[in-house]
């Protein structure tokens, strides 16, 4: 095309440029050489959530080259990598409130400074601010196996803290967490579970004073849930819970009352169900005092002396477990049940 020709055309590609980019025309999706990644991890009921980019290392020199060192970086590729947390957390000790928050490292050969900045929206660390910061914290990196693309990843969980490291190349930045789980579900209790469909019925208040009455915290809210409980509907698990609160209040005489009380209105399957309940929270002494009231309310209940066994061999009481398996073996009538008890038997003559 001779240049005449090209400028008479010259005004149409103009237009067809501008089209093709202010029209709102959806962009083509390709991929991407840092692809974007997630990783959520439950602490206790808690979430924490890290959004990330995974660059690769593809043979260069990352740290002190790639990524130099005295130098914020966006711990990551392309847009802020962010972490989120569900409830409010410490980090390396120090508090920081529920939120989302944008992650910058500052690199060195001996620690890294960790950043959460209050802002979480800008293009990796180009426009970041130290105005903008929530919390730094300071950690020393670790060696580790070669890891080729970026990776976030938790270890050493628990049910109320957990360590959450950026791994890449052979280097670990171990950042630890942790969280008052108590307070938090205490909180859950107040302002959700119990203002919900649980607090219509008297299993939810019970649930509540025992989980307090398992960690031995807030008794005294605890026994009020449970006095609520209680005046629902009055049954054998609810007033057990009641008499080991009083019992933790040092109301001794009065806990044994209600203990009294509950074996007295309780079927053998509920008190059955409450010892496993205890068993199961390994609460054992609580549970093997359920199974032997059992044991003495029901005396011709094969079932009886069977979950009373199984609390003593929990308890590492081999030969009080094996006499009662015994009994339970003479009462039984089912074929399946005889030989899982004998098996059982047997196994705990091995260690004796």
């Amino acid at each position: 095309m001779n240049r005449i020709s090209w400028l008479k055309f010259a005004p149409l590609a103009g237009i067809f440029l501008l089209v093709g980019e202010g029209s709102g025309q959806q962009q083509l999706q390709t991929p991407q050489a840092s692809p974007r990644a997630r990783v959520t991890q439950s602490i206790g009921i808690a979430e924490v959530t890290v959004v990330y980019h995974r660059p690769a290392v593809r043979g260069r020199r990352i740290w002190g080259g790639l990524v130099p060192y005295g130098e914020v970086w966006r711990a990551g590729a392309n847009e802020n990598t962010t972490v989120s947390f569900s409830h409010p957390v410490k980090i390396e000790g120090e508090e920081l409130p529920a939120g989302t928050y944008g992650l910058h490292m500052i690199p060195q050969e001996k620690e890294w400074t960790v950043i959460f900045s209050n802002n979480a929206t800008s293009w990796g660390s180009f426009f970041y601010r130290e105005d903008e910061d929530a919390l730094r914290v300071t950690v020393a990196p670790q060696e580790a196996n070669l890891t080729e693309s970026l990776l976030y990843e938790f270890d050493q969980l628990n049910d109320s803290s957990a360590t959450f490291s950026l791994v890449w190349e052979e280097l670990r930045v171990p950042v630890r967490l942790s969280m008052n789980m108590h307070q938090i579900v205490l909180e859950n209790i107040r302002e959700s579970y119990l203002r919900g469909p649980a607090g219509f019925g008297w299993q939810g208040y019970n649930q509540a004073a025992q989980y307090c009455l398992t960690h031995s915290i807030n008794l005294e809210e605890a026994g009020r849930w449970a006095d609520r409980s209680i005046a629902i509907d009055e049954n054998a698990s609810n007033l057990w819970t009641k008499a080991n609160l009083l019992q933790k209040a040092g109301s001794v005489a009065e806990a044994e009352s209600l203990r009294e009380r509950a074996l007295g209105i309780a079927t053998e399957a509920e008190i059955n169900a409450l010892g496993y309940q205890y068993l199961f929270s390994d609460r054992v002494d609580e549970a093997i005092e359920l199974f032997a009231a059992n044991v003495r309310l029901f005396p011709e209940s094969w079932n009886v002396y069977d979950s009373l066994a199984e609390g003593l061999a929990r308890k590492g009481d081999r030969q009080g477990a094996i006499s009662n398996y015994t009994r339970a073996l003479k009462l039984v009538q089912s074929k399946t049940q005889k030989e899982r008890i004998q098996r059982t038997i047997e196994d705990l003559k091995e260690g004796l």
